[in-house]
């Protein structure tokens, strides 16, 4: 008798285990199916900044020009996924969630280089690698030019107050050494603020690769765009990338607001921009000449 009523308990019970395996099964075999239909947009094993962020849905990269200032951006490397944001220092900054790479950009470890600085060294790289050297050149905060092929030539600003004024004072040398001592002079008089001030506005439906989203002052901010991607109805995301105070590793910033599409951003006119550790409020867009 114990062993009917065993064997009836027994029946019961899988048929009740039969009867919620079936919704359950269905629901694994949905998750499965939204995990493969809906990939992660980020690539850990991908050195370079076009290939480490993959796209959302709807999406495709815009076209760049072979040799431009927009490739060599999309195609800039990468430290390996998880790479920490180190300061000039060589101590670890502080916050280490609000980044998912970090570029190959040397940080010297006089401190100088810093949010702006980055900047201008990946732009000014870029013009000596395609021996544009003649082009490389930026304001100081005072708005006096100092351009690199003067620097090689010998010639040294005389700062007073405001006042600048260049003398010959020292040999011709066009070496890559001494290009980075130039670049060193560029980083102690230049910054945010003479950006601001030197370079155009860009109007938000003209944005490429390469711009900047800038806000001058002491303390301003910058960064910069490092892929642009559009979907059919011309609805434009970016990436953006960022040197910081103090001097510490460039990185590609997470969109902290937006989770649905981070690291890409949607970048407007005259709208509130949060970037990892800054938000932009009243800032413009600029472009390098």
């Amino acid at each position: 008798m114990k062993k009917f009523w065993f064997f009836m308990v027994f029946v019961i019970a899988m048929g009740i285990l039969a009867y919620i395996y079936k919704p359950m099964q269905q629901s694994i075999s949905m998750i499965s199916a939204v995990s493969v239909e809906t990939p992660g947009l980020i690539d850990e094993d991908s050195l370079t900044i076009g290939s480490r962020v993959n796209l959302p849905i709807g999406y495709h990269r815009v076209a760049v020009k072979q040799g431009s200032f927009q490739a060599y951006l999309r195609d800039y490397k990468l430290k390996p996924f998880g790479s920490k944001i180190i300061n000039y220092d060589t101590s670890e900054y502080f916050w280490q969630d609000g980044h998912i790479g970090i570029l190959e950009v040397a940080v010297p470890k006089n401190g100088l280089q810093q949010c702006a600085d980055a900047l201008i060294r990946i732009r000014s790289e870029y013009l000596w690698k395609q021996n544009r050297k003649a082009e490389i050149g930026f304001n100081f905060t005072s708005g006096h030019y100092c351009s690199w092929q003067h620097y090689a030539e010998g010639y040294r600003p005389k700062i007073e107050g405001n006042q600048v004024s260049f003398h010959k004072v020292a040999q011709a040398n066009h070496s890559e050494a001494n290009f980075y001592k130039y670049l060193n002079l560029i980083y102690m008089y230049s910054g945010t603020l003479s950006l601001y001030n030197e370079l155009q506005p860009i109007a938000d439906s003209d944005l490429k690769i390469g711009d900047m989203l800038i806000k001058g002052g002491s303390p301003g901010h910058i960064v910069m765009i490092g892929d642009k991607a559009v979907n059919s109805k011309g609805d434009a995301i970016y990436l953006l990338f960022q040197g910081n105070t103090p001097a510490q590793s460039v990185h590609l910033v997470k969109n902290l607001e937006d989770q649905s599409i981070s690291p890409w951003y949607h970048l407007k006119q005259d709208i509130v921009i949060p970037v990892s550790n800054y938000t932009f409020y009243d800032s413009k867009f600029v472009r390098f000449k």
